[in-house]
């Protein structure tokens, strides 16, 4: 009963175990006290502010504190407990995922991110941190209907913590629709990463189901609560891979109560025009090359012209002067003091403004500001800057470079090769920029040429996923936005799938802007079972030399089916698979190549199976049990159970082997429960001869 086992209830809606019943009547006290901390908040007014301004500030304030308040009636409030013992007695603590207080201010329910609550994620017999006993909670529709009782104070034989039947059964649990927080089974090596200091920038090299994803959005979380005030005024902002992917997160947050964290695809933050052209693979890998940026720097600071005439002001009868070296000394000034382009520009101005006014001085004038404030609006000071100093703008600086051979060659001198600026360059230049056919990758460089015109405003934290995928360029332009913040950096060298993906976290955390860095590596699987871990493993040794396998710690190893087709009978076989994926409950991915989306989807549909079907801007609005995937934007997702589509054509469709095998780990690993592979071609060599529990089978005899 306690100590580990965990205790059903009875099928009676109200349990009879005393346990049971006394947490239930606690989770309703909790409840009750909830639903009288929103009245309270409903009934505040913000009519009585001071004014206007501070009455909508206020209501705006008071709708997301009430909105915050709110109470599902699907979970229940809290989901563990911790009683501690100290020098100050004995005390009970109920972990939940939002703060719950009485009329009098005691805690009814403690937050998940509360420092006392570090205790049930890490509390463990050799270091019990003041805990005496835990206790884990299992829910059904909002109501307890069990417990597993762990006294730390009690060690057991081997030293560690006790199997956790009710943790096991969480992690494992079918679900459907966008992904959950993890608040009820976070473990201690996820709990490290989520409470670091906001100070420290962290990257997490995680293998598939090791709940990385997660941990990055769960430590946007107890940031925002642990430094409300500092966030809030500067942000926190989450960057995932694509729009299917920020769909299926996009719950998570705003379940732990944080609802102001901005969500983004590296496209949509890097939105300088419309993208209407697609690079070459190998254009658009120099493209991403970080040498850009050295290129980039110097074909900006390079439109400075050199002084070589005095400026002249008139003013009333007399004109005074500035002698050219003295306007070169303050240009070199303005350039040296490592401010940007425009704000640099902005400044001379007042600078070649100052020297009139010395010079009025000298002759026995009194003159104030307005006086060189009017002088550095004058028109004779404004046409010499915009001769010396001209205002520029993005798409005109890399428009220039890759239309004009000498200007190119100017900024890539020692840097590029006479062969990559031949790739840069446009066979036929546009003859305006406005109409420049941009592609996905001069996103990058046009968002690096903006900074060096303009600072780029940063946030207080930013969340990027999937960052092995991004090019330096794109990286650093990431960085920016947390150039005076912090970084959680999350990915998998080995799902890799952009032939610029990176090979080393240290070369991306310096792209980033962050070379001082703490790496935390996550190899334990809790979502993806041993037989799927083993059977994608089997890829490592190919395209990620040297990378360690993960390892699946699930009590169940999965099931994994390899059917062997013909190709006219292809379509059916994956109708078989769906059919029998669907009999169970949870989710079903069917993942194929891009070209076969269209074919697989019109056969599910003449089979009468409802299905969704994700691309790579968004999914459909309504959850389905069954999702189609393309296999280029499966990353990020999972599924209760998938079926695999032809993995050869998955691998052959990317521009190269390694890339092709990184592919499809991914797609292989997006499995929870099962996977089935349905392929009429070979598989490739490296999964020839997968053994151990895997169940093969043949569909319709294959031919020739």
């Amino acid at each position: 009963m306690r100590g580990g086992s965990a205790v059903p209830a009875p099928t009676a809606d109200t349990p009879t175990d005393d346990v049971l019943t006394r947490e239930q009547a606690h989770l309703d006290h909790a409840r009750d006290q909830l639903r009288r901390m929103r009245e309270a908040a409903d009934r505040l007014d913000a009519s009585t502010a001071s004014d206007r301004y501070s009455s909508e500030l206020l209501g705006l304030v008071l709708a997301r504190r009430v909105a915050s308040l709110q109470d599902d009636p699907h979970t229940t409030l809290f989901f563990g407990r911790i009683d501690t013992r100290t020098e100050h007695g004995d005390e009970t603590f109920h972990i939940g995922r939002r703060h719950v207080s009485d009329d009098r201010g005691d805690p009814v329910v403690v937050d998940w991110r509360a420092p006392i609550s570090t205790a049930f994620y890490r509390a463990s017999p050799t270091a019990p941190m003041g805990v005496e006993l835990r206790r884990r909670f299992g829910v059904d529709r909002g109501r307890l209907t069990a417990y597993e009782d762990e006294r730390l104070t009690r060690p057991t034989a081997d030293g560690g913590a006790t199997h956790s039947a009710i943790l096991s059964a969480e992690i494992e649990r079918p679900r459907s629709g966008p992904m959950r927080d993890i608040v009820s089974t976070i473990q201690p090596e996820q709990d490290e990463i989520v409470r670091g200091d906001i100070g420290t920038s962290i990257c997490v090299q995680g293998a598939p189901g090791t709940g990385k994803t997660a941990v990055g959005l769960h430590r946007a979380a107890w940031l925002l609560y642990s430094f409300r005030a500092q966030l809030d005024r500067s942000g926190v902002l989450v960057v995932g891979p694509n729009r299917a992917f920020l769909d299926h997160i996009g719950a998570v947050l705003p379940s732990l109560g944080e609802v102001r964290v901005q969500h983004a695809t590296i496209d949509t933050l890097l939105d300088h025009g419309r993208v209407r052209a697609e690079d070459a693979t190998a254009t658009a890998v120099l493209k991403g090359d970080a040498r850009l940026a050295d290129v980039l720097r110097r074909a900006v600071w390079s439109q400075v012209r050199d002084a070589s005439e005095a400026l002249v002001v008139p003013r009333g009868v007399r004109r005074w002067r500035v002698p050219a070296h003295e306007v070169r000394d303050d240009v070199d000034a303005l350039k040296a003091r490592g401010v940007r382009y425009s704000a640099a520009r902005d400044l001379l101005p007042q600078r070649l403004a100052h020297h009139v006014l010395l010079q009025m001085e000298r002759a026995g004038d009194a003159p104030d500001d307005r006086v060189q404030d009017a002088v550095a609006r004058s028109a004779p000071v404004t046409a010499y800057v915009k001769a010396l100093w001209p205002a520029l703008d993005p798409t005109a600086v890399l428009f220039r470079l890759f239309s004009d051979a000498d200007a190119l060659a100017d900024a890539a001198v020692g840097l590029l090769t006479d062969e990559e600026q031949r790739m840069l360059l446009w066979d036929s230049p546009p003859r305006t920029k406005g109409a420049a056919r941009w592609t996905r990758a001069d996103m990058a460089l046009l968002d690096e040429v903006a900074d060096l015109l303009d600072r780029t405003p940063s946030l207080g934290h930013v969340v990027l996923d999937e960052a092995q995928d991004l090019s330096p360029m794109q990286l650093r332009a990431v960085g920016r936005r947390a150039s005076t913040g912090s970084l959680t950096v999350l990915g998998d060298i080995a799902q890799g799938t952009t032939p610029w993906a990176t090979e080393s976290w240290e070369d991306a955390m310096g792209h980033l802007g962050r070379p001082g860095h703490e790496l935390v590596v996550l190899d334990r699987g809790f979502r993806v079972p041993g037989l799927v871990i083993d059977f994608a493993a089997r890829l490592l040794p190919e395209m990620a030399p040297g990378l360690g396998a993960p390892k699946s710690v699930r009590d169940n190893p999965g099931r994994l089916d390899i059917v062997r087709t013909a190709e006219d009978a292809r379509a059916a076989a994956v109708v078989d698979a769906v059919r029998s994926a669907t009999a169970e409950p949870g989710s079903v991915g069917v993942i194929a190549p891009d070209r076969d989306v269209d074919a697989l989807s019109g056969a599910l549909a003449a089979e009468g199976i409802a299905h969704g079907r994700l691309d790579a801007d968004h999914g459909d609005d309504e959850d389905r049990q069954v999702e189609l995937v393309p296999a280029g934007i499966a990353k990020g997702l999972e599924f209760d159970r998938v079926v695999v589509v032809e993995p050869s054509a998955i691998v052959a469709a990317e521009p190269d082997l390694r890339t092709g095998l990184r592919r499809l780990y991914v797609v292989l690993t997006r499995a929870v429960s099962g996977l089935s592979v349905i392929h009429a071609d070979p598989l490739p060599a490296v999964l020839h001869g997968a053994t151990g529990a895997a169940t093969h089978r043949a569909g319709r005899p294959a031919t020739g």
